[in-house]
């Protein structure tokens, strides 16, 4: 039996970055670190789409793939009130973008922060390499180099 290890392919040539305005003060920041990453990496082309809130995140990111974006980083915050609209609302959120990035066959960075305190959405949203956005980003990155050698994307 043999194991063979998939080299690293190339940086996707454009990234869309899909941000919800709700929270717009926790979701400004996780962008910020998404974008940061990207252009660290050398990703020539970064394509920003702000949308409502975090149910807006699937369509917007398919919209980016769908117009061309190699990959998609997608930014929201949903904090928990005093309902149960969290629940629906993460775990839906949530849901879209995975089946996106699956129907497309292309990465979507998950940078959906779904947090019990606003405090907790304020820790993961501040600059530098803890940042969630930041994380998205860079595991989005690592998920295309993975697919470009293997020859998909």
């Amino acid at each position: 039996m043999s194991v063979t290890t998939v080299e690293p392919g190339r940086l996707p040539t454009r990234v869309g970055v899909v941000v919800a305005e709700f929270n717009s003060a926790i979701t400004t920041k996780l962008a910020d670190g998404a974008i940061e990453a990207l252009r660290e990496a050398g990703v020539p082309d970064i394509a920003v789409a702000r949308v409502s809130g975090a149910l807006e995140l699937g369509i917007g990111a398919r919209g980016m793939l769908a117009a061309g974006c190699e990959a998609v980083v997608a930014v929201g915050a949903v904090i928990k009130g005093e309902t149960d609209h969290y629940e629906y609302v993460a775990g839906e959120a949530s849901a879209a973008l995975s089946r996106v990035a699956l129907d497309a066959g292309l990465p979507v960075g998950n940078a959906l922060l779904t947090v019990r305190d606003y405090d907790h959405a304020v820790d993961r949203s501040l600059p530098g390499p803890s940042n969630k956005g930041r994380e998205a980003a860079e595991a989005a990155l690592v998920a295309f180099r993975v697919l470009s050698g293997l020859g998909v994307v």
